[in-house]
C-alpha cells in the first residue's frame, strides 16, 4: 500500500551492515555506554547512597573518591583494552599501548612538566586553589591518605585518557584515518559542557592537540602526564603549603616551604 518492498529494504540493510566496520561501531557504542554508566553508577553520590550503607561503619569520604576514580579506570581502560585485544585481536601498538615514538614523547614531557610545576606553584598560592585542592581535603595533611587518593586519581586519568586518546582514537582509525583525531574530540569536549566557558572552549583545542600528539607519537601514554600532571602537581603544592604554612609564591617562599617541612 505504501509502495515499500520489505524484502528489498531488508537486503539493502544487510548490504549496509556488511560494509560497517564492526570494530569502529563497537568502539563508538561502548564509549557512549561507558559515559552513561560512569555518570549514573560511578559517581560519588551513587556510592554514598547505594554502596556505603551496605558496607561497614569504617567507610569514609576517601572511599567515595576511590569508587569514582576506580570506576573510570575500569570503564575507560581495562574494559576497552579487553575489547580491542581479545574481541578484535589488536596488537598492543594498534591499541595505542606500545612505546611508539618514545624519544619524541619523552622530550615533550621533559619540556612540559617543568612548566606545569612552575605554573601550579603560582596557582597554589591563591586562596581559590589552595582551599580547593586536593578535592578530598584530608589528603592535604596525611601522606598516607594523599598517596591512596593520588594513586587512584592517576588510575582515573589513565581511564579517562585511554577512553578518548586510545580506545576511540586508535579503535576508529582504520575507518576514519587521521580524522579520528576530531572524532574523539567531539564527545571529550561535550563532556566539558558544565565547566566555565573558557575551560569548555579550551577543551576543544586541548582535545585536538592531545589527539594529534598521541597520533604523532603512536602511543596514548604521553597523554597521561600531559593532562594528569596539572592536577596532581597542583595537589602536591597545595598539600605542601597546608603542611608548611607557606602561602607566598616567591623563590624565598619555596625555600621556606622545604625548610619548614624539614624542620
Amino acid at each position: 500500500m505504501l509502495g515499500i518492498d520489505l524484502k528489498d529494504e531488508l537486503e539493502r540493510a544487510r548490504g549496509d551492515w556488511r560494509r560497517v566496520d564492526k570494530q569502529t561501531a563497537v568502539v563508538l557504542l561502548y564509549a557512549a555506554f561507558s559515559v552513561i554508566i560512569q555518570m549514573n553508577y560511578g559517581d560519588r553520590g551513587f556510592f554514598r547512597r547505594e554502596v556505603a550503607p551496605i558496607l561497614t561503619d569504617t567507610v569514609s569520604g576517601l572511599h567515595a573518591w576511590v569508587w569514582w576514580f576506580g570506576f573510570q579506570g575500569v570503564l575507560g581502560f581495562l574494559i576497552p583494552v579487553l575489547i580491542l585485544r581479545f574481541g578484535f585481536r589488536n596488537s598492543w601498538s594498534e591499541m595505542g599501548l606500545g612505546l611508539g615514538d618514545w624519544k619524541l614523547a619523552s622530550k615533550i614531557a621533559l619540556l612540559y612538566l617543568p612548566l606545569v610545576a612552575i605554573g601550579t606553584w603560582f596557582l597554589s598560592s591563591t586562596p581559590a586553589f589552595l582551599n580547593k585542592y586536593p578535592h578530598y581535603s584530608p589528603a592535604a595533611r596525611d601522606w598516607g591518605i594523599f598517596f591512596i587518593y593520588e594513586s587512584f586519581f592517576l588510575l582515573y586519568w589513565v581511564g579517562w585518557e585511554y577512553l578518548w586518546r586510545g580506545f576511540v582514537l586508535f579503535g576508529t582509525a582504520r575507518s576514519f584515518g587521521v580524522m579520528a583525531i576530531f572524532v574523539q574530540t567531539v564527545p571529550f569536549a561535550i563532556l566539558h559542557y558544565d565547566k566555565p566557558i573558557p575551560e569548555a572552549m579550551l577543551s576543544i583545542v586541548g582535545g585536538v592537540a592531545l589527539g594529534a600528539l598521541v597520533w604523532r607519537t603512536r602511543s596514548f601514554w604521553i597523554a597521561v602526564p600531559i593532562h594528569a600532571a596539572q592536577m596532581m602537581i597542583l595537589d602536591t603544592w597545595c598539600s605542601l603549603r597546608a603542611r608548611s604554612g607557606v602561602s607566598g609564591s616567591g623563590f624565598a617562599d619555596l625555600i621556606e616551604l622545604f625548610r619548614n617541612l624539614g624542620g
